[in-house]
């Protein structure tokens, strides 16, 4: 096809072939043709762009159909075929680029007419044009399976093929996209090609990957050799990064065969080759016919002669395709091998470039401080010539102060000529006037003489008339005479001065020509002082530019490296700073969910130690210390900032953990010593998020300290020492059988609230109706299911119990278990007793609340007591177990079905105060103005009494926690100073 546009110089037969053919109904066939096409475009007659433009619109079209197609060739077909257009219309509009886009930098100029804004439009087409490359680039690699040896497929083939073309394109759309954005921003500000910029960088990202993917691929190693793009982009705000430039070189070698031809021919002859020895050997050993075989075996194995034929042929075949899948193995191998050394030299080839481009750093280093060293020879030989130049110039102001005076006296010399000239012009003047007159003299001589003779013929004739006219003629030619040689005397006079006028203008034309010859001789040495002096003057301002250019390229190379090193440590101080504020960050939200935790309603449930709060405070107190200490460090030295991030983080779980402690410690102490508490913990954690936020900011974490939330923390550590219980008062003999006798005494009084709860139910089914004895089975009904998981616990809180007994006491007994134990056991039979009196106490206020006696609120905190105290219990009870233990999932799961029943207590509760009070909603009906204003003001005082009387009874609530909290040790009998 190629040949054949060059030949009819055009594409019409191209055309008028491609027509006919159905490329609106095979993908593959479509495919090709694009690919046939592309290159038509690259390598046809130039006249191919001309005779294809018409069919623009029948490829869009196409485009659009094949698009429609999500698999298969159909994107491919579609994106291919934008691409054709593209280029032809990119070719159409810059005619000046040939179909293969192989251009020189001169005709790249020429090509934007050296106008900027052609420039600016052509870099915006070339982005197009390559962005449609990079498709089709993409989308190929993207159809493909690369997890296998696509390559190598004639399916594979089939799709990589064109891509040669587009990576000859792209190759050089790419270097000139460089070229120009150079030439671009040369002229422009950078400002204004940012835009530019970002969308070469995502071009340039795209084409590295995709040049780097296709140069692994097998099929592409025999057909061409791709570059690869440098490892960053070029930086266009560097005029002088375009000489580290290299354009992208693209080499399709001479004589280029298909790769998956080759390995085939090469099996096709072993195989061949392989069947023939076969062959061969089989006749040598078995001779070269079967029907000649000497050896027949048919009377011994009942086999016949065809059988064995057909065995033999089978056994045949089996080891030739044996041998043709180990050939196959081979060649592969082979061929690997060889690619593996291919690779190899192109490793030793990049090694061995790696270090001539080392050593020719180090020669340009040597060269660097060679010039160095020359630069300040040479600035030794130009100080000392800027002394000579000041010598010389000394002698020239010499030599001009000279001149000067030769100049005044040559203008004395030359004023003096002037006036002679002019006395020579008067003298010359007066000689001429003089010789005038002496002509008319000797004219009025002869006309007198003429008239004398005519006179003396006159007087011959008339001598007596005329003798007095003779005698005054007489008188009057003496005159004349005298006159006559007056004259002559004085040109005589006249002519002797302009003798000597004219010696001595000769004179002085002879002292001129000597000045004269005296002043082009100074001239002349003045003309060569000061060329020799500008000689000197250009040899200093060269040697000068140069040393300055020199120590300018070296004062640059200096701002590069500090700027590059100033560069890397703001980085990494603002890493540093990033990590800080993110670490602080963390902390800050950690404390800060403490304390809103410390808030949550479901957290009021939850109790604590006084003990476990003096460790937490104590660890948290040693840590802000060590804080303090990492943070000076920190301040004096920012490289230190590793231990400062373990230490907050350490710090912040700490201080959140101290102030959940600190909250659940408050819910079992008295009412005083329990708002203190709470108050320093929500003061501790706000401290310390005041703290944390000073860290998080640049400009106050030289300032931050956490000295308040040292004090907080030491405040909550004293009230806690206030808050830490006694012991019992009782004999560690007798704590064995007390413990026996509690934990009975509580499921005897389990048993006894279960009965009477049944016992209120028959009654209330017996005497209520309605909505009441509805309320009253609900919540009769959970306060038995609540009662039957009481007991599932302690049951299983016995076991444990029993178990840990078993398992600790070793040689002893339980009771000396129990004494060595002391702690443990006061706090198992204070649970114990904990729960049995919150079991009476709840069924006590359950009978209430049936009768209609009691409140609603009373029977909800009695179950909530009981939750609390199964929940000391359970932690009573597992402290000395073992965490494999099957009693102790056990007794967890019991834990977790009390927990569900005191849930479904208060739900029944609050459900049948709900119903309660909807039934005893007013009527409003038939009631007036003036009735309902009563009522309100009444409702109103009925308000602020029910406030008064709540105000008094928590403070009667606090009284009655503290004094327990006091004289526990004298109800339960606890000692002194036991520890908890």
């Amino acid at each position: 096809c190629i040949l054949g546009t060059h030949h009819e110089k055009g594409a019409q037969t191209f055309w008028s072939v491609v027509n006919r053919l159905p490329l609106s109904g095979n993908a593959v066939l479509c495919w090709k043709f694009c690919h046939v096409f592309h290159k038509l475009l690259r390598d046809g007659h130039s006249n191919v762009l001309k005779d294809s433009v018409r069919y623009k619109n029948e490829l869009s079209d196409m485009s659009r159909m094949w698009g429609h197609l999500s698999e298969g060739y159909g994107q491919l077909c579609s994106i291919y075929l934008k691409l054709l257009r593209t280029k032809m219309e990119f070719h159409t509009k810059n005619p000046r680029f040939p179909g293969n886009l192989q251009m020189s930098d001169r005709q790249l100029d020429e090509a934007g007419e050296n106008d900027v804004n052609n420039f600016f439009q052509l870099t915006v087409e070339m982005f197009d044009y390559l962005e449609c490359e990079l498709n089709l680039f993409q989308t190929v690699f993207s159809s493909l399976d690369m997890s296998r040896s696509v390559s190598v497929t004639a399916a594979g083939q089939c799709r990589l093929a064109p891509l040669i073309q587009v990576i000859l394109d792209c190759s050089h759309l790419y270097d000139y996209t460089v070229k120009l954005l150079f030439k671009l921003h040369s002229c422009l500000p950078a400002d204004t090609l940012q835009g530019h910029r970002d969308r070469f960088l995502e071009q340039f990202r795209k084409l590295k990957d995709l040049f780097y993917r296709s140069s692994n691929l097998q099929y592409f190693k025999r057909l061409i050799q791709i570059p690869q793009l440098p490892e960053n982009p070029p930086n266009f705000l560097r005029a002088s990064a375009l000489s580290e430039h290299i354009s992208p070189v693209v080499v399709i070698p001479a004589e280029a065969s298909s790769p998956d031809n080759e390995p085939i021919t090469d099996l096709v002859e072993m195989d061949t080759a392989s069947q023939s020895l076969f062959d061969n050997k089989f006749d040598d050993i078995f001779g070269s016919s079967f029907s000649c075989d000497p050896f027949n075996f048919n009377s011994q194995n009942g086999m016949s002669k065809d059988d064995k034929d057909r065995l033999i042929e089978q056994l045949y075949r089996e080891i030739t395709a044996l041998k043709q899948e180990l050939e196959n193995f081979k060649a592969e191998s082979t061929w690997g091998a060889v690619q593996l050394r291919g690779r190899a030299s192109e490793l030793e080839a990049e090694l061995a470039e790696q270090q001539h481009l080392k050593q020719q750093a180090q020669d340009e280093s040597e060269f660097l401080r060679t010039e160095l060293e020359e630069l300040k020879k040479q600035r030794e030989d130009t100080e000392r010539a800027q002394r000579s130049l000041t010598e010389i110039e000394r002698r020239a102001q010499a030599n001009e102060q000279r001149y000067s005076k030769l100049k005044e006296k040559y203008s004395e010399l030359v004023q003096n000529h002037a006036d002679l000239l002019r006395k020579n012009a008067e003298v010359t003047k007066q000689i001429t006037v003089a010789r005038q007159a002496q002509g008319d003299v000797e004219r009025e001589k002869k006309e007198l003489e003429d008239s004398f003779q005519r006179v003396s013929e006159q007087a011959q004739r008339k001598s007596q008339e005329q003798a007095e006219v003779l005698e005054t003629l007489k008188r009057e030619l003496a005159a004349s005479r005298q006159e006559l040689q007056v004259l002559q005397d004085t040109l005589e006079s006249s002519t002797q001065e302009g003798v000597q006028q004219k010696t001595q203008i000769a004179s002085l034309e002879q002292e001129r020509d000597r000045l004269s010859r005296a002043a082009e001789q100074h001239r002349d040495k003045m003309a060569a002082l000061q060329a020799e002096l500008q000689q000197l003057r250009d040899t200093l301002s060269h040697e000068q530019e140069s040393s300055k250019t020199e120590l300018e390229m070296l004062q640059t190379q200096l701002r590069d490296k500090e700027s590059t090193e100033q560069a890397l440590q703001q980085r990494l101080a603002k890493e540093q700073l990033a990590l800080l504020q993110g670490t602080t960050h963390e902390a800050k939200r950690m404390v800060q969910d403490a304390l809103a935790h410390m808030e949550d309603p479901a957290h009021v449930s939850c109790t604590g130690s006084a003990d476990c709060l003096l460790s937490q405070t104590v660890a948290a107190a040693e840590c802000a210390e060590r804080l303090r200490d990492v943070h000076s460090k920190y301040l004096s030295d920012g490289t230190a900032v590793g231990s400062l991030l373990s230490c907050l983080a350490l710090f912040a779980h700490l201080v959140s953990d101290t102030l959940l402690q600190g909250s659940a410690t408050s819910h079992v102490a008295p009412v005083e010593p329990a708002d203190r508490l709470l108050e320093l913990c929500k003061q501790c954690g706000s401290e310390a998020v005041s703290y944390l936020s000073a860290l998080q900011d640049p400009g106050t974490v030289a300032s931050a300290d956490c000295s308040l939330v040292t004090a907080c923390l030491g405040q909550i550590s004293a009230i806690g020492e206030e808050l830490r219980p006694r012991g019992l008062d009782v004999k560690q003999e007798e704590l064995g059988d007390l413990v026996d006798k509690e934990m009975a005494a509580t499921a005897a009084a389990i048993e006894t609230a279960s009965a009477r709860i049944e016992e209120m139910l028959s009654k209330a089914r017996a005497g209520d109706t309605g909505v009441k004895l509805e309320v009253n089975e609900r919540i009769l009904g959970s306060c038995t299911g609540l009662m039957q998981a009481i007991h599932v616990l302690v049951l299983a809180s016995k076991d444990l119990q029993r178990e840990i007994v078993e398992s600790g006491r070793g040689a002893a007994s339980p009771k000396e278990f129990y004494a060595r134990n002391s702690r443990w056991t006061e706090g198992l039979i204070s649970a114990s007793k904990a729960v049995g009196w919150g079991a009476t106490v709840m069924v006590d206020a359950a009978d209430l609340v049936v009768q209609g006696k009691g409140t609603f609120e009373e029977l909800m905190v009695c179950s909530r007591e009981i939750a609390a105290s199964t929940a000391q219990l359970v932690a009573a009870s597992k402290v000395k177990a073992d965490k494999d233990s099957a009693n102790l999932c056990k007794l967890q799961q019991a834990s977790r079905g009390v927990n569900q029943a005191t849930a479904s207590v208060v739900a029944s509760t609050k459900a049948g105060k709900s119903q309660v009070e909807e039934k005893d909603s007013m009527d409003f009906s038939s009631m007036t103005l003036t009735q309902i204003k009563r009522q309100e003001m009444d409702s109103q005082v009925r308000v602020l009494e029910l406030e008064n009387q709540l105000q008094k009874e928590r403070q009667k609530l606090g009284e009655l926690r503290k004094k327990h909290y006091e004289l526990a040790g004298v109800a339960e009998g606890w000692e002194e100073d036991g520890e908890w």
